[in-house]
């Protein structure tokens, strides 16, 4: 089953659901009028909702209407929570490393999370505006997940059982601010600034094969500026899959439904094709040559970050974005 929410309807969004090939919708305002509401009720609209998907995959004309991507927002405009990790340890060996800094032992078994901003998410094709270049802008192509509620202290056998849908995320990244925030202690606050998602979400059986062991196994295919960046596989190297994210986030108290639980990321061993962002490829070129040569992004720039499935279509549709100069409140 795939998800989407449409821009109008408010803060959140209408929800929708959209057929598996992406060409159709359909509206469902008696059964839930946003994403959050049907996540607060999901063992009651979950039925619901892929009574919708079957009539609009089996290709009834009555229902729905011709979808426009382009119409919709991230799936959640916003959340209750969003709660990044670092689930791919080859992003933090490799950043770390480029700088000269040693891997803490135990970031091999607890895992690194940090609440990130949830109250307004970009749209997956909106322009992502930014005051200065001087700031380090990098991208993060990452693949998060979407819980009902979470008991505190689940158990990461249980954990999985609370997924009800995986969205892409670019996770964007000031990394000119980052060293001097975190020197505080405190955490990350302006080099982190809006994300957006994926314009569907989906139910993880709508992965089929792919979705094993809490992960997602295939490639994100980034592309900057039009040209191909990285293909990283989700499958790999990620060191905690998500029921354990899920579980390490829950040990001290519960989670609302409706939160998000980011992998970081999505990071592979072997080179550049595996990166998943800017940081990866200038530490690897500071490794090998002493210094970056990629620089990071500016004005004009535009990231493409997407999942394809075996037969090459999309699964999630794309996140588009260009980097604009901010021009003041």
């Amino acid at each position: 089953m795939k998800l989407g929410t449409l821009k109008e309807g408010g803060r959140d969004g209408t929800l929708v659901v959209v057929s598996k090939d992406m060409k159709r919708a359909v509206q469902v305002p008696g059964v839930a009028p946003s994403l959050q509401a049907a996540l607060d009720d999901w063992a009651i609209v979950e039925p619901q909702l892929r009574s919708l998907t079957r009539a609009l995959d089996d290709g009834q004309d009555s229902v729905g209407f011709d979808l426009d991507i382009a119409k919709l927002a991230s799936p959640l405009p916003r959340a209750y929570q969003f709660l990044d990790g670092s689930a791919y340890l080859n992003h933090m060996e490799l950043v770390r490393k480029g700088r000269g800094a040693e891997m803490p032992e135990s970031f091999y078994y607890d895992p690194l999370m940090y609440q990130a901003l949830s109250d307004g998410f970009l749209a997956p094709t909106q322009d992502i505006a930014l005051a200065s270049t001087d700031w380090g802008i990098d991208f993060e192509a990452e693949v998060t997940v979407i819980v009902d509620d979470v008991p505190m202290g689940v158990s990461s056998k249980d954990a999985g059982g609370h997924i009800k849908l995986i969205m892409l995320v670019n996770d964007v990244s000031l990394r000119g601010l980052i060293p001097a925030e975190l020197a505080k202690g405190f955490g990350f606050i302006v080099s982190k600034p809006a994300s957006s998602f994926s314009p569907l979400a989906v139910t993880p059986d709508a992965l089929g094969p792919a979705w094993e062991d809490g992960r997602v196994c295939l490639p994100l295919r980034v592309t900057l500026n039009g040209a191909p960046f990285g293909a990283p596989h989700a499958g790999l190297d990620m060191n905690f899959n998500f029921p354990r994210l899920i579980a390490h986030a829950a040990q001290s108290r519960p989670l609302a439904a409706g939160t998000i639980v980011g992998s970081g990321t999505v990071s592979n061993k072997g080179g550049k094709n595996g990166c998943g962002c800017l940081a990866e490829i200038r530490s690897i070129e500071t490794i090998e040559e002493g210094e970056p040569r990629t620089p990071f992004m500016g004005f004009g720039d535009r990231v493409r970050i997407e999942m394809l499935d075996d037969s090459g279509a999309s699964i999630f549709g794309a996140i588009d974005q260009q980097v604009v100069e901010y021009g003041g409140p």
